[in-house]
């Protein structure tokens, strides 16, 4: 279906692809691998062709009908996301009125020509009901239903979040059923319910598909390959993830015992060259040595991109109460929710979960005093230092990395600076780039340096692990467990935050006119155990699992 061949690819002085090979075959499920920054999405550039190579070939088979989740695509014009969608099929809908056209002229046609039409209509009607055009309102309803949109589809698209536009243009990609979907993250915005079945449906997919995804648990539940992207080079593994990870680190210990032994020949010969190549009696063998070496085949380590380390900086403790909503109606022109009641004590790790569009973004920033209520008051403590990650920062500037980060800390030391983004992950090729040409991984790691390195007593993180690689997710994780202040988290990733959250809230529970768990469990506990949980779990860092399993066992009962 797609095969590349000695493609490779730079932007300036930074190569991305080094004389890269790839196959897709039919039916193939793909998963495409790799720590941010390495060119996964820019791969998905040049095979669609948005970006033309600097060397190599890339054939696609004759037949092939690729769909590709561009997010650049303006839904504007649509008056309905029900019509957003059935787009999808417009090639069906083109073929049904050339047969209502054709059927409009049967009624003037005589003889011959009424029989070619016939045949015409015919041919057409089979191709329409093989197609299942006539149940393209019950397609619609079923892949909106799994993705957890259908009630928007009378809804403007200009009226969308930026989550539920996601979710539209994946819902359309699936919709046109291509026989080759390419698919970058498109668990991102996705709710549990909505990831799982994704996931069903993509394990059922009989057509082949390219997967970027740094959500482990998923990638290995629905691919059959992993092609690896490090250093370059794309490296082909049979298999689910679980087995590409066995395999990559036997390959690696493999080639590190190899080049060791390699080492210590390549020495042994130097040495004795050294030794033996003036004396006239050992000269001969001394130059033999010197020509072998020469012709040695010379085992490469390529240099181990630098792990991720986040350590938050705390500021002085706050009060007992972060803060304090009362009647509290959150939104924009219109009310997002009912009036709430809500606070937060010192310590807690409160994790807000839900569908997109609900207001969970609006929520946050509402509780942080960025954005004014329609209703309602919000109280936070007069010692509070915040720290805010924002779900999507729009980036246009022409400032490098460096420049940005140093703006946010004029105080420092420009090495220092650099030290800070080392620490965060970022190599010096990223830290002298400009934010723009950045990898949407790594312009996170770019704004979670900003974060860690300020000092906070309170986080509030709008969707922190969305396009974070495999390591600095795990790293992101450990660092809020460790961290002693108090934080509120959007997420929707159980894995990520289940381990950090003292409380979760549910922001359906917000909308609906129902008390909200959040509301039944705001007042102070009535148990001293669970008070003593949270104090010294968040405090002193207990990490007896049995004790934090029951302690979140105490905290639900109560």
């Amino acid at each position: 279906m797609l095969t590349v061949t000695g493609m490779s690819q730079g932007f300036g002085d930074k190569v991305i692809f080094d004389d890269v090979s790839f196959k897709l075959s039919k039916g193939e499920h793909i998963g495409l691998v790799g720590n941010n920054g390495q060119g996964k999405s820019t791969f998905f550039k040049i095979i669609t062709k948005e970006i033309l190579p600097d060397d190599g070939r890339i054939e696609w088979s004759s037949k092939a009908n690729v769909g590709y989740m561009d997010q650049n695509v303006v839904l504007d014009h649509f008056p309905s996301v029900r019509d957003v969608l059935k787009s999808a099929f417009d090639t069906l809908f083109a073929l049904e009125s050339a047969l209502t056209g054709i059927y409009d002229e049967m009624a003037v046609l005589q003889d011959k020509e009424l029989e070619k039409a016939m045949n015409k209509a015919a041919r057409f009607q089979t191709e329409l009901e093989e197609s299942d055009f006539y149940s393209i309102d019950s397609k619609i309803e079923g892949i909106t239903l799994g993705l957890g949109v259908r009630d928007l589809l009378d809804k403007n698209p200009q009226k969308l979040s930026g989550g539920q536009r996601t979710k539209i243009l994946l819902a359309k990609l699936l919709l046109e059923k291509p026989d080759i979907l390419l698919l970058d993250e498109p668990t991102n915005h996705l709710d549990e319910e909505n990831v799982m079945w994704l996931k069903e449906y993509l394990i059922g997919y009989t057509k082949a598909f390219i997967l970027i995804s740094h959500d482990t648990d998923f990638m290995n539940t629905v691919v059959d390959v992993i092609y690896h992207l490090e250093n370059r080079k794309l490296t082909r593994y049979p298999g689910n993830y679980i087995k590409f990870q066995r395999i990559y680190k036997e390959r690696k210990a493999q080639q590190l015992a190899a080049f060791a032994k390699q080492q210590v020949e390549i020495s042994k010969l130097e040495t004795y060259i050294q030794k033996n190549g003036a004396r006239a009696s050992t000269a001969g063998q001394a130059k033999s040595r010197e020509k072998a070496l020469d012709k040695m085949d010379r085992i490469q380590i390529d240099k181990k991109a630098p792990d991720p380390h986040f350590d938050f900086r705390e500021a002085t403790e706050p009060g007992n109460v972060i803060f304090e909503a009362k009647k509290l109606v959150i939104g924009y022109k219109q009310p997002l929710s009912r009036a709430l009641n809500l606070s937060m004590d010192k310590y807690e790790k409160i994790a807000i979960i839900g569908a997109n569009g609900i207001g969970k973004t609006t929520l946050l920033k509402s509780l942080m005093g960025v954005l004014s209520p329609v209703s309602g008051k919000v109280s936070l403590d007069d010692r509070l230092a915040i720290g805010y990650y924002e779900q999507e920062v729009p980036i246009s500037t022409e400032e490098t990395v460096l420049e940005n980060v140093w703006e946010t800390f004029p105080d420092l030391k420009l090495s220092d600076v650099r030290k800070l983004l080392a620490r965060c992950g970022l190599k010096r090729e990223h830290i002298e780039n400009k934010i723009y040409l950045l990898s949407g991984g790594e312009q996170a790691k770019v704004r979670l340096c900003k974060i860690i390195n300020k000092k906070t007593n309170v986080l509030f993180l709008d969707e922190p692990t969305n396009h974070l690689d495999v390591k600095a997710k795990k790293e992101l994780k450990r660092a809020l467990i460790h961290y002693k202040g108090s934080i509120v988290l959007v997420s929707h990733e159980v894995e990520f935050y289940k381990d950090i959250a003292t409380k979760i809230w549910d922001g359906q529970d917000f909308v609906a006119g129902k008390l909200s768990e959040a509301e039944k469990n705001d007042k102070p506990q009535n148990c001293a155990i669970c008070r003593f949980f949270i104090t010294f779990r968040n405090k002193n860092q207990a990490s007896c699992r049995a004790l934090k399993t029951w302690s979140h066992t105490c905290l639900k009962h109560c």
